[in-house]
Order: structure tokens, then sequence, then C-alpha cells
């Protein structure tokens, strides 16, 4: 039977062979990397089912390696394990698109039924951060507060119109890859979590001439 496949990502090593230890007859650990730029290429070589992965890696952060995985729309589920027990932190890596937030004070236990959790294709958010992250993500931002950049709002007037990531990079002359970056980035900044979403809050906050 094919066991769920983990790369993990950390760069503390013995923390990271810990985690091996742990999995060890539950899930397939295929790899660990010590920096964020590594990762990116250990998902395009491995395909692992989830990252468990650090915030605070040398060379790229999690968080953005998050943000690039996700503008190459990788289907890949992503676990945060962080020293940084901040709800803010935490809303924001959900927002950006993982699918759980973990304290390295967590009990092995809860880790494995996180990875448990993202693979039935639930959200797993540590209870002690809960409530208050909740408080956070409950509703879109408030338009007065978040300011878009003129790139931003040349790439949003063309979504709301209707035209494709590779015909707004032809248009702009970007690439797809950053136009998905730009298009998501906006979309964390909005508190928006699908493109018919962002288009709808762009309409009714006129964010945008169309």
């Amino acid at each position: 039977m094919r066991l769920p496949t983990v790369l993990l990502a950390d760069d503390h090593v013995v923390f990271t062979d810990g985690i091996v230890q742990l999995f060890q007859g539950r899930f397939d650990v295929v790899g660990t990397v010590a920096d964020g730029s590594l990762l990116l290429d250990a998902v395009a070589r491995l395909h692992p089912d989830v990252i468990v992965m650090d915030i605070s890696m040398p060379k790229l952060s999690g968080l953005e390696a998050l943000r690039q995985l996700k503008a190459k729309q990788d289907p890949t589920k992503v676990i945060f394990l962080t020293m940084h027990a901040e709800a803010k932190l935490a809303a924001e890596a959900l927002r950006v698109g993982a699918k759980g937030f973990l304290v390295k004070e967590s009990s092995g236990a809860e880790l494995i039924n996180a990875v448990d959790a993202v693979l039935q294709g639930r959200t797993y958010l540590t209870s002690a951060l809960t409530e208050e992250v909740l408080a956070l993500t409950a509703s879109p931002a408030d338009p007065a507060a978040v300011t878009l950049s003129a790139r931003q709002r040349e790439v949003l007037r063309l979504i709301v119109n209707g035209q494709r990531m590779k015909e707004i990079a032809a248009a702009l002359n970007l690439s797809p890859r950053t136009v998905e970056t730009i298009k998501y980035d906006m979309m964390r900044d909005l508190n928006v979590h699908s493109t018919a979403e962002l288009v709808r809050y762009a309409v009714e906050h006129r964010l945008v001439a169309f």
C-alpha cells in the first residue's frame, strides 16, 4: 500500500530528523530541504502530497515559497510548522493558500492529525489560534486600508474585463507567472479566495475603471 508522501523544509536539521522518525510507517518522507529555494526544485522533482515547512528559512521564506507554488498552480498541500504563534501570521498563511498551521510546541500526535486532515481535504489550524484567526479572516479587507500599485490595477482591470492570464501577460509584456503572482498578491491583500470573488470585490468597490 502506497504511503502518502511528505517533503520537509526546515533549516533545523535535528528537528527534521525527529519528524522523519515520527512519520515512519505512517507517511513516506521523500525528501528534506533546508531553504526555500531548494524547496521549489524538490517539489518539481518529487511531487509530494504534502509539504511540512517552516516560515523562517534562508534565501526564500516559507510564505514566499508558497506564493510561488500557487502562482505555478502546484496542487501540493502545505502545512506550516513554526515557532511563531501569531494569529496574523497564521491568517496570512491561510490566505496565501496553506492548508495547515501549527506551532513547534505542538505534539507529534497533533502534527500527524494535521497531515491526515489536509490529505482528506480539510484545513487544520492549531486550536490555540483558531478563534483569533477566524476573526481576522471572517470578512474581506477594508478597501480604504488597501493600496494597490499601478501595475496591480492594470492587471485587475484586465481580469475584470474577462481576459485570461496569457492575454494579460501579452498585453502588459509580462510572463504569465508574474501575472499569476500579482493576482494572488491582490487576493491575499483583499482577503478574497477566488478570481470570481476578486472580480466581484473590484466591481463593488470600484477599484478600477473598466
